[in-house]
């Protein structure tokens, strides 16, 4: 069953690089709207997972789970809890962790960060530099900011824009299957 899982999890990510985007006019991402989009949201946070290596440090031991977050208020709900739930990488489990603050965050591989309550985005990036945290959102200037992958909603269609930078200063491999299918950002002045 997992396996399946796995595999329809992975439909939309495949989908999105072989057709240029997942839900063109009346596809996926537009059948319900917001849920829809932030259940394809969900599925892309669970696959990055599987294009991305983590240096070892970055888990306290080898039993530790595989942690997807999200900073401030919570878009998916109970989305990504449902995409992951069951599921393992390389012997370890996910699970998803709500953080209020950059504080709050100790071990943490994914982090979705969305309308954070206080802290701006740039300020929440600056503070987690350098820690081997992918961060992802779907604010307008987040790679600009030093954001490694960005959401695009264009038309619909999920687009994906990625910072290798910014993930490669956080001693992060972003795999060249997944940088082919995103628009690669090349930050205005930032010194990533």
């Amino acid at each position: 069953m997992a396996f399946l899982r796995r595999i329809l999890a992975a439909a939309p990510l495949l989908l999105w690089a072989v057709g240029g985007g997942v839900g063109g006019g009346g596809g996926l991402a537009a059948q319900t709207g917001h849920a829809s989009e932030y259940r394809v949201k969900a599925v892309f946070l669970f696959n990055f997972a599987q294009f991305v290596d983590w240096p070892a440090d970055a888990f306290p031991d080898s039993t530790a789970p595989f942690v997807i977050g999200v900073l401030g208020s919570d878009p998916f709900g109970e989305l990504l809890d449902e995409t992951v739930r069951g599921e393992e990488l390389r012997g370890r489990p996910f699970q998803v962790r709500r953080y209020q603050t950059v504080d709050e965050i100790k071990a943490c591989h994914i982090l979705f960060i969305h309308q954070p309550a206080g802290d701006r985005v740039g300020e929440i990036l600056s503070r987690l530099r350098d820690r081997p945290i992918l961060t992802v959102s779907d604010d307008a200037d987040f790679a600009d900011q030093g954001g490694m992958v960005r959401f695009v909603n264009d038309r619909n269609r999920i687009r994906l824009e990625i910072n290798p930078g910014a993930a490669q200063a956080a001693n992060l491999t972003i795999s060249s299957k997944l940088l082919r299918v995103a628009e690669i950002a090349t930050p205005r002045g930032r010194g990533r």
